[in-house]
């Protein structure tokens, strides 16, 4: 790739990647008036409506006809967690809740396990599932309510199929069992291959406690859901899962 290539491509993938980012953040198409803004790029509007033009006609982006914002595509989404997007750590002070919560609990491992499905819910915001190798059909899942809160999923039939879909239990498993390519794998909407929830992204963690059992632990959400916080959350729970059992 030529210099002047690699710098259009750098170009891209930065609004791409900030598109992302602020649609995450508002839900709202992210315009290129919004870009210049709030970031402060040295390109100007017109460069950055011309590159956002283009993401849309690759693929990454596309827009409401109501709008002239963009929102990120489930191709735009799969990039960007594949190639952009950051790594960050949570707070010591949500280590230091999330540590407290296991203190009030019994060292049963259903008990145990149920509270990190509710405590992980609460610490995302998405609905959050776990399971147990061997245990048959058993998985905890707790945080259920969230999708109808979800400022984008206003169409009924569309929070019906994700309810109905998430109370199959065989149908979670098989979800939450499925190949992973990494530690923590992400599946993007259709990726899923579940039409119930192909609105939704999914994001999967191993466990293996280091005298107990081994499972799956994963947050399902919406394609919009903060990946970053997400996957960091899923590092620190299969961690604390791993050190507690």
């Amino acid at each position: 790739m030529t210099p002047r290539k690699a710098d259009l491509q750098d170009r891209k993938e930065r609004i791409l990647a900030i598109t992302v980012d602020q649609y995450i953040k508002t839900v709202s198409p992210v315009s290129s008036s919004c870009i210049v803004q709030k970031y402060g790029l040295d390109f100007s509007s017109a460069t950055i409506r011309n590159v956002l033009a283009e993401l849309e006609e690759e693929g990454y982006l596309t827009h409401p006809h109501t709008s002239a914002g963009r929102v990120p595509t489930q191709r735009g989404y799969r990039y960007y967690v594949d190639h952009l997007m950051e790594e960050i750590q949570l707070l010591e002070t949500e280590k230091t809740r999330i540590r407290a919560e296991y203190k009030r609990e019994s060292a049963e491992l259903d008990k145990l396990l149920e509270r990190t499905s509710r405590v992980l819910s609460e610490t995302t915001h998405c609905t959050s599932l776990v399971s147990v190798d061997g245990w048959g059909n058993r998985i905890f899942c707790q945080g259920t309510s969230f999708v109808v809160e979800y400022p984008d999923y206003q169409d009924i039939s569309k929070i019906r199929g994700i309810l109905a879909a998430l109370d199959e239990k065989e149908r979670l498993l098989q979800l939450i069992n499925k190949e992973l390519d990494e530690q923590t794998t992400i599946f993007i909407g259709k990726e899923l291959e579940c039409e119930d929830i192909d609105t939704c992204s999914l994001v999967v963690s191993r466990y293996q406690a280091r005298h107990g059992p081994s499972g799956r632990i994963a947050v399902l959400g919406p394609t919009w859901m903060d990946y970053k916080r997400v996957v960091s959350a899923l590092d620190y729970f299969s961690d604390l899962i791993e050190e507690i059992l």
